[in-house]
């Protein structure tokens, strides 16, 4: 074996690190456009949106849930989502679904609408700063446990 290996590192490394979790958000936010609460939830009294809501359990439970939101846990979510998978949601009818991903604070929704997005689902976004932004915007929020 030669001394003089290729060192490979991976795909989008810059100066040839890894990229850090900010650079990746970066990223991904990059390629669509992110949605603000208030026109999250216009969107979806007009059916122009599912929200979806990936936050944990102890989180819904603590703050209480979007009304209208569905709960999909994040591990769950492609599969949920995917209108060509068998385990798919009954609202995952097409490619064209406009998913808004809410998670606690708008960090891990970005991944996930990334996620979504190499799935086809290319009208998939997240809520900037996510379930708490859309609490302090005063919208309705209903307890977990009714």
């Amino acid at each position: 074996m030669s001394d003089t290996s290729e060192q490979l590192t991976p795909t989008g490394a810059t100066g040839g690190r890894p990229p850090g979790i900010d650079e990746v958000l970066e990223r991904v936010r990059a390629g669509y456009r992110r949605i603000e609460a208030r026109e999250a939830r216009k969107a979806a009294l007009d059916g122009d949106a599912l929200l979806v809501d990936i936050r944990y359990a102890a989180l819904r439970e603590r703050d209480g849930l979007i009304p209208g939101a569905v709960v999909v846990e994040r591990n769950e979510l492609e599969w949920r989502l995917d209108p060509q998978g068998s385990h798919r949601l009954p609202e995952a009818i097409g490619h064209d679904l406009r998913v808004v991903v809410i998670c606690n604070e708008g960090y891990a929704s970005s991944l996930a609408a990334a996620s979504l997005h190499q799935l086809g689902l290319y009208r998939a976004t997240d809520l900037v700063g996510g379930f708490q932004a859309w609490r302090a915007e005063g919208l309705p929020v209903k307890p977990a446990t009714a």
